[in-house]
């Protein structure tokens, strides 16, 4: 695929992914942490305008200079921006605006590949894998959205409890091995550089936790047990008063979550998702074991099938040696973000094709878990 086709195919999925939405939906936001569909399509689309074409275009026009406030996300090297839980207030541009928006900066964009450039084909690639991650936040900030309606509303079936190949536990010798991206394709500023590090013994699960284990848990009274907890976490869970994962409820005794696809019965035998850090780390101590650090499962992931859930680590999101940061507005793209979050490994039912690596480093605070997160178990030799 070229890239000229790589820049439609992605460009038209994130269309694809709102096929089934009213215009209501587009600018639905029930919380800080989520952006509406609306904005989200926008915010994609100001990317190729703001990093590609107003550097590189000496003629290009601005059609709408009031969309650099209203869809800058956390550039402050591009100017001041829409509060972040004020997106959802944004009635206005109407959808089909932001939609014309969109066909402008393509049209634009269309002619400015065919040219060639190779400076400018890198931006494009950056720009199509910052759109692929947008494409996962719009489906899993869309979904935390509809959680709020009672209608328990059926928008899309990507398979969120499908099972995953089971695997078999894998054991790491003690020794020194490599980390970090390694190639001549595209990857973020965050997986470089490569770098050696020191592992002891250790074995990895070949499976992730599955909701009828989770269940044990909390059933064994894993909610209730602050021996299992980091404090942080501890209160966190009390303060909002967590019994479950993320969309579960319990009717008379029985067990649902909310997917895209409406409300269902837990599958017990599906991998659980939707927890957070300080659960993943709670039930792993209930278990008598521990998260693996985002080293161990790098080295380890060539044993286990991966890809149905972001899986969390004891990893704190920090620079790898000799990280840099890119100069411009560019540079905030991950490295100021290295301080009190956590690195997941791998990628999601949500995640878009080809968009994922070994290397892959994701990272969220310790309390979110609206992205399909899961767990994996390690345990020290």
């Amino acid at each position: 695929m070229t890239i000229l086709e790589q820049f439609q195919h992605i460009r038209n999925h994130s269309l694809f992914l709102c096929r089934n939405l009213i215009t209501e939906d587009f600018s639905l936001q029930a919380s800080e942490e989520v952006s509406p569909p609306k904005w989200h399509l926008a915010h994609t689309t100001w990317f190729f305008e703001q990093f590609i074409l107003v550097p590189n275009v000496s003629d290009y026009h601005i059609k709408h200079p009031q969309f650099n406030f209203l869809f800058n996300s956390y550039y402050n090297a591009l100017g001041n921006r829409t509060a972040r839980h004020q997106r959802g207030l944004m009635t206005r541009p109407s959808v089909e605006e932001v939609l014309e928006y969109r066909n402008y900066v393509d049209e634009c964009m269309i002619s400015l590949i065919q040219e060639g450039n190779q400076e400018i084909i890198k931006l494009v690639v950056l720009g199509l894998n910052h759109e692929q991650q947008h494409q996962e936040l719009l489906v899993t900030d869309l979904k935390f959205s509809l959680w709020h309606n009672p209608l328990d509303p059926t928008i899309m079936d990507i398979g969120e409890y499908v099972h995953p190949k089971a695997g078999s536990s894998v054991e790491i010798s003690e020794g020194v091995y490599e980390i970090g991206y390694e190639g001549d394709g595209f990857c973020f500023d965050n997986e470089l550089n490569r770098h050696k590090v020191y592992l002891l013994p250790s074995r990895i699960s070949g499976n992730l936790v599955t909701n009828g284990e989770y269940l044990e848990f909390m059933e064994a009274g894993g909610y209730e047990t602050p021996k299992y907890w980091h404090d942080e976490g501890w209160a966190w869970a009390k303060s909002q008063v967590v019994k479950a994962p993320l969309y579960w409820e319990n009717d008379s005794g029985n067990w649902t979550y909310y997917t895209l696809a409406g409300r269902k019965a837990i599958d017990a035998d599906a991998p659980v998702a939707h927890v957070n850090f300080y659960e993943a780390s709670a039930y792993a101590n209930w278990k008598g074991k521990r998260l693996p650090t985002e080293f161990e499962w790098e080295v380890a992931q060539k044993e286990f099938h991966w890809g149905s859930r972001w899986e969390w680590t004891n990893s704190a999101y920090l620079p790898y040696p000799g990280f840099k940061v890119a100069p411009g507005a560019l540079g905030e793209y991950n490295g100021k973000f290295m301080v009190n979050q956590m690195v997941l490994r791998g990628s999601s039912v949500a995640t878009p094709e080809n968009h994922s690596r070994p290397t892959y480093r994701n990272f969220f605070h310790p309390q979110f878990r609206w992205q399909f997160m899961s767990i994996r178990l390690a345990e020290s030799l």
